[in-house]
């Protein structure tokens, strides 16, 4: 028994894989081939396999988010993010539940649905989703300019604990008569300020473990993050906070600071993330059956709409009144409301708790879902390019050289880029008189490297792989980017 489930679990993978590069070339969102592959391994597809426990695919959804939130915080540049971090914040919060309270008002007349019961099928398609989004980004090669990724991205990964307390509250309204809602916006304060608390000093005890434990065997490294991130999720589950909003800001934290096999472990936790959205989305595909989503396919789709052209561009609207963005920013980020995989994993709650409409909401948010991915998904690059927010692609150079950082060393490798017009074009290198904490090791140049020595003559385009301490540097950077 056990070499058939091994075998059609290699299977699975293996077809994860490759859908990617069907994703990668044509632009068609990998949650959505995730998604088809798990319906046509299901009971009504080809595979045939039976499937229908929400537990289990609701544990298995709860340990993929868990994993990928930490990846997306892991891969986060702060010092990116944070001067838009207020208006994040806004729309993960503020924007989430003027999403859910407009779609809900709408799912109560399109289905005839109790109030709370419209509200919790709106709570629970509330949330955006990150991967999906720049996936497809990725994808086409569309580079947004200005500040538009890092304000998505940071919206994407810490709007789903605003829509799980929501879709928990509302069950909870459900199942406990008498239940105050008052008692929910302190449910609320404590899920966020515990989770954000929490988070940043679970970052913080992991960077100073890593940088302290000195394991024998290098691949220990990846299973004691594995173990610590499990653990930050657990303490701050159990102490009441937000375990998913705590290992995401614990990711942007460890991500800030230099800590021991961090390029290496940033790549397990990368390959991890993919391995878990492949495992939720094809447990998520096997839970659904298709027969049952005819019925509300009609109703569905206009709830869809309502979402996409009402729900989520109010709500940005609002939560970006008095922000420096362009109406054509705001436009883009009203449309770039993808829905993933949190919302079908929210619609297994139900189904556990007992509510009587649970299998209707559950097969409403996958059709919603399905449709936000076709729809959203795959226009997000013509949006972009209507718009006119492209950026030219930065030139990625790949060195042939690392650094692995290490207890006791505060340098880093980085990269700076001599522009046309800086006025360091045509001088030798020494000439700029470097900090002695500053070591340019290469330069790259016409696609070839160059071994700097004390005479190397810069040139525009350069591209200088430095090996400095932060404030070095920054003060260098600038002085190269200066215009002559």
């Amino acid at each position: 028994m056990i070499t058939y489930i091994l075998l059609g679990v290699a299977i699975l993978l293996l077809a994860g894989v490759l859908a990617s590069k069907v994703s990668d070339r044509y632009g068609v969102p990998a949650l959505l081939l995730f998604l088809a592959l798990g319906m046509l391994a299901g009971s009504e597809g080809p595979g045939g396999i039976y499937f229908d426990d929400p537990a289990i695919a609701q544990a298995v959804g709860i340990v993929a988010l868990m994993l990928i939130l930490f990846a997306g915080g892991l891969s986060t540049d702060w010092n990116e993010v944070r001067p838009v971090l207020p208006q994040s914040l806004i729309l993960a919060t503020v924007g989430v539940a003027i999403t859910a309270g407009i779609v809900g008002l709408a799912a109560r007349l399109i289905f005839d649905l109790p109030l709370t019961v419209a509200l919790l099928l709106a709570a629970i398609m509330s949330s955006t989703d990150a991967a999906a989004v720049f996936a497809v980004l990725r994808s086409k090669g569309v580079h947004l300019s200005g500040r538009l990724k890092p304000l998505l991205e940071l919206e994407s990964g810490s709007n789903d604990p605003m829509a799980i307390f929501l879709t928990v509250g509302l069950i909870r309204l459900l199942t406990t008569p008498g239940l105050s809602p008052w008692s929910l916006l302190l449910m609320l304060a404590q899920q966020m300020l515990v989770g954000v608390a929490l988070g940043y000093l679970g970052g913080r005890a992991m960077l100073w473990v890593i940088n302290r434990v000195r394991l024998g065997y290098d691949g220990l490294y990846a299973v004691l993050t594995l173990a610590l991130v499990t653990l930050v999720f657990g303490v701050t589950d159990a102490l009441g906070g937000s375990g998913f909003m705590a290992v995401y800001v614990a990711g942007i934290v460890l991500a800030h600071h230099p800590f021991v096999h961090k390029r290496s472990l940033i790549r397990f936790h990368d390959g991890l993330s993919w391995l878990m959205q492949i495992a939720m989305f094809c447990t998520l595909g096997l839970l659904v059956f298709p027969s049952r989503l005819l019925p509300v396919a009609a109703a569905s789709l206009l709830l869809a709409a309502v979402l996409m052209l009402l729900g989520r561009p109010v709500a940005v609207l609002l939560g970006m009144l008095r922000s420096p963005f362009a109406w054509r920013e705001r436009a883009f980020v009203s449309w770039v409301g993808l829905r993933g995989a949190a919302p079908i994993i929210l619609a297994t709650f139900p189904l556990l708790a007992g509510i009587a409409e649970a299998e209707l909401i559950f097969n409403v948010v996958f059709f919603v879902v399905l449709t936000s991915v076709l729809l959203q998904g795959t226009s997000i690059p013509l949006v972009a390019r209507w718009l006119k927010l492209e950026a030219p692609a930065p030139a990625e150079v790949r060195y042939p050289i690392a650094l692995e950082p290490m207890a006791g060393l505060n340098s880093e490798l980085k990269e700076i880029a001599v522009p046309a017009t800086s006025r360091v074009v045509g001088q030798a290198i020494v000439a700029l008189d470097l900090p002695d904490d500053l070591l340019v090791i290469l330069v790259a140049r016409d696609n070839a490297f160059v071994v700097p020595s004390g005479s190397t003559v810069l040139q525009a385009g350069d591209r200088l792989l430095v090996l400095s301490e932060e404030a070095s540097y920054r003060r260098v950077a600038a002085q190269v980017e200066a215009r002559a």
